[in-house]
């Protein structure tokens, strides 16, 4: 390998890892804001722990929140350390990355009005299958 070559690449990789850090802190912030702030007795409510429920709920967030990967996972990890069930963070952050309701403008314009939603439908339906079937697949290993 060309020693140029590693060097360069190794100044982009570092470049790109400066760039994400202001999204990490900020989704870190995030996090501790809604934890302050957001009382607990709340996602139980929003989460009553049922099977079929709970990943419609948690794909509408994941829709509506709609980010990028890295923050999913923190939002992710946390929302089961608030208790909130695998299923429903699953289809959250399946949903967090695929779907864009605040895109949807933007994309209808750039792709079509009609793809545009049709994807974003399939997206959702599609967050809240993948959701049950990895729920059930780690159940049964």
């Amino acid at each position: 390998m060309n020693a140029s070559r590693f060097i360069e690449a190794n100044k982009k990789a570092l470049k790109s890892l400066w760039n994400s850090f202001p999204i990490i802190v900020g989704a870190v912030l995030l996090v501790a804001f809604a934890t302050s702030f957001v009382p607990h007795k709340i996602y139980s409510t929003l989460f009553m722990g049922n099977y079929f429920v709970d990943p419609f709920i948690g794909g509408l967030l994941g829709s509506i929140l709609a980010g990028n990967p890295i923050t999913s996972y923190i939002l992710g990890g946390e929302f089961l350390k608030q208790g909130i069930s695998l299923v429903a963070v699953t289809a959250f952050i399946v949903a967090w990355v695929t779907v864009g309701i605040v895109q949807l403008p933007a994309e209808g314009i750039l792709l079509g009005k009609k793809f545009a939603i049709t994807r974003n439908i399939v997206s959702f339906i599609f967050s809240i299958i993948v959701a049950i079937i990895t729920v059930i697949l780690v159940n049964l290993l």
